[in-house]
């Protein structure tokens, strides 16, 4: 893969999971529960949003010539938490697999139209900081496997359940 590819997808990916959002949005659903569980899209909005903030500050750390190392304590996972405002998705402590809570409780009083607004400028931060980066800074820190992960394969995931959702919404409404 290269930067121009790597480019490519993450903006039709994320093509697809904006005209998602704005089918949902259409409909008035965006804070009703049940896309997965109890969450709401506003939910797997907000954990989009963390996981692109994580990327977002590696790529940042990266282009400023700073080193990331995945925490290796509880402890060292908490500071991260604490320093910036999202877990440390690539420490092997961290439970994959499920949705984070703590994410979850840190905008559940925050209005979706200001998540949209911050998670927009944080996709924004991230397309910018790509395009700095030369190609062996993108192979020698991984990141094009990374940005996918934390971008349009997470977008993916966030799609097949809201889509699930809307499905089961609409056989229910017949």
């Amino acid at each position: 893969m290269n930067k121009t590819i790597l480019l490519s997808r993450l903006q039709n990916e994320r093509d697809h999971f904006e005209l998602l959002l704005n089918r949902v949005g259409f409909s008035r659903r965006l804070t009703l529960r049940g896309v997965s569980g109890a969450l709401t899209v506003k939910d797997l909005l907000a954990e989009a949003l963390s996981h692109e903030q994580f990327i977002a500050d590696r790529l940042s750390e990266i282009h400023h010539g700073e080193t990331y190392s995945p925490s290796a304590s509880f402890s060292a996972l908490d500071g991260f938490r604490s320093q910036f405002g999202c877990p440390d998705y690539e420490s092997p402590l961290y439970e994959k697999g499920g949705h984070d809570l703590s994410v979850l409780d840190a905008y559940k009083n925050i209005e979706f139209d200001e998540i949209v607004s911050e998670e927009l400028a944080v996709y924004g931060n991230i397309h910018e900081l790509l395009k700095k980066l030369s190609h062996h800074q993108c192979l020698d820190h991984d990141l094009y496997h990374r940005v996918a992960e934390h971008t349009y394969r997470f977008y993916r995931r966030q799609s097949v359940l809201i889509e699930r959702w809307l499905k089961q919404s609409a056989s229910e409404n017949k």
